[in-house]
């Protein structure tokens, strides 16, 4: 039986809530560690998860989707930085929110849908590669300032470095992974991450506290001026950035934010049996960027883990997320400067599970079994999310996949040629210098080729050919100009063409296009059987032409 998610009760209230204050716990150790992984301080990941979390909840098209930053933006958002400063991310984020709007507005919700499956796992675990790379530097405790945010730049330089790996950093990270695993398996409903944090920050502030240790850096030593209290919005100075070089990577968190969201709301509505509003989440998206770039905060969108985390704990309402967001707004009111004690290590190696867990390997074996084309397309996606950057990944993956949709699509279009000797009841009646094309398939420019070159291949002795379009799905412009070809070329021969059993769709295309007149409305038929018997008839009037002619010869 369906759920209802939509029924506002006491207890859905008392379950949105409880749901929304276990959302929060996950969400604080996420929310920091993405944001100093993306080059910020640690506070604007929690402005992040309050303002663009309570907006898309209050929103968005899913009743229960959760939202804040992600891992998937990491890399992006420390490429923007380095290139346009901190500026540039927040003009981003606001341009990348009114991409949102914009192609929920123009209902571009289900095209985005259509992103081919190997690009999405490509890119994903591409990013997921990346973000463990990125997190290597404080797990081994290297403290590099300065990392090129290239991929095999940065893996270069960490083997260049191997011999400042900071140990006790190193092992904290190590036991704070053990801990995230193991955790996991005892107790599914407090996250393994905030026992980590929890557990490898009191050790760390002991071991200090008593000399051991002072090496270990923490979010205090790395962010001395860390902030607390309400945030405030604040508008971003547009001296010295340009603005048409930010199209590009706005446009991309836009896609990105786009495509997880709506995975996230898919993912939801199989678990809760609703249905969400593909459109609608994505305005709430964009204006939920918008606010959360004015108030100091990073691109953000729907969260998968946490979107689940928050249904499984009884969400049921937008009030989950709601007070989600609030919870964590409590916690940097209140609870912000006890953050500076957490080592920089454990963070990273919360964000070294999630990247584990983001990388989808298993449908790489999947997709690696199934076609050869879906897994180059995969590949190459991969190969160019870890070498370049996202934005290079989905242009080439989707313009090959494109291409080798289309190579696909012409392959199912097919010409088969109908002559007296079929044998066939339809056909019986077929004179020798009539010719049947019966045409299959979408007919669009990828066709195109195969349908001149088997008129050019037609029988010089034929009288009239017949353009059976009974099994034509589709056509396109080039399609109608092969057709024109196709009446130049047999009319330059004397040969009459005829049409049948043309759909209503295509009839209407070829009327827009001139075709039909051009033809002429008396030869195009209905039936076969009827075009039959008007090509018969016209091959005895020519005969008997001919024949008159040679006795008056």
């Amino acid at each position: 039986m369906k759920k209802n998610p939509a029924e506002f009760t006491g207890k859905n209230f008392v379950k949105d809530i409880v749901a929304g204050i276990i959302v929060a716990i996950v969400a604080l150790p996420l929310s920091i560690a993405l944001a100093i992984s993306s080059g910020v301080s640690p506070e604007v990941g929690l402005i992040t998860a309050i303002f663009a979390g309570f907006l898309i909840s209050l929103l968005g098209g899913s009743r229960v989707q959760i939202g804040g930053p992600t891992a998937a933006f990491v890399v992006i958002i420390c490429g923007i930085i380095q290139q346009h400063g901190i500026d540039g991310l927040i003009i981003s984020t606001v341009m990348a929110g009114v991409f949102l709007i914009l192609f929920g507005v123009f209902k571009l919700g289900d095209v985005i849908k259509f992103i081919p499956f190997p690009i999405t796992v490509g890119f994903t675990t591409g990013i997921a590669v990346t973000l463990f790379a990125t997190q290597l530097n404080d797990f081994l405790g290297l403290n590099l300032s300065s990392l090129s945010s290239e991929f095999i730049p940065k893996v270069i330089t960490y083997g260049q470095n191997l011999d400042k790996i900071n140990f006790a950093a190193f092992g904290i990270g190590l036991l704070s992974v053990a801990i995230i695993i193991l955790w996991g398996k005892i107790n599914k409903k407090i996250p393994g991450s905030l026992i980590a944090l929890i557990f490898s920050t009191a050790l760390v502030y002991f071991l200090q506290k008593n000399g051991y240790c002072t090496d270990v850096q923490t979010i205090g030593s790395k962010f001395a001026d860390l902030k607390g209290g309400i945030p405030v919005p604040t508008l971003p100075s547009f001296v010295g950035v340009n603005i048409g070089a930010l199209i590009q990577p706005s446009l991309t968190i836009a896609i990105l934010a786009g495509i997880e969201s709506l995975l996230s709301a898919v993912v939801a509505d199989g678990m809760t049996g609703d249905k969400h509003n593909s459109n609608q989440e994505l305005i709430a998206q964009g204006v939920a960027n918008i606010v959360s770039a004015l108030f100091g905060g990073l691109p953000a969108t729907g969260a998968i883990a946490r979107t689940a985390t928050n249904i499984k704990n009884g969400g049921h309402t937008p009030v989950a997320g709601m007070v989600h967001a609030v919870v964590l707004l409590v916690i940097m009111i209140v609870a912000m400067p006890l953050a500076k004690l957490i080592p920089m290590s454990v963070l990273a190696a919360i964000l070294i599970v999630v990247s584990i867990n983001m990388c989808q390997f298993r449908e790489f074996a999947e997709i690696a079994r199934t076609t050869k084309a879906d897994f180059v397309i995969l590949l190459l996606t991969f190969v160019l999310t870890v070498v370049f950057d996202l934005v290079v990944a989905i242009e080439v993956g989707m313009v090959l996949a494109m291409f080798l949709f289309m190579k696909k699509m012409s392959e199912t279009f097919h010409i088969n040629t109908v002559s007296k000797t079929e044998e066939s009841d339809t056909y019986k009646y077929l004179n020798e210098s009539v010719m049947i094309y019966e045409l299959a398939g979408p007919m669009f420019f990828g066709a195109s080729s195969l349908f001149v070159d088997t008129m050019r291949s037609l029988n010089m002795e034929t009288n009239v050919l017949i353009l059976r379009f009974k099994n034509v799905t589709m056509m396109d412009a080039t399609t109608i100009n092969s057709l024109a070809f196709a009446l130049d070329y047999a009319r330059n021969n004397h040969i009459v063409l005829l049409c049948s059993e043309v759909n209503k769709e295509t009839s209407k295309t070829l009327k827009q296009y001139g075709f039909e007149k051009n033809v002429g409305k008396n030869r195009m038929f209905n039936t076969i059987e009827d075009a039959i018997k008007y090509a018969n008839t016209i091959v005895d009037v020519k005969d008997e032409y001919r024949k008159g002619k040679e006795n008056a010869e």
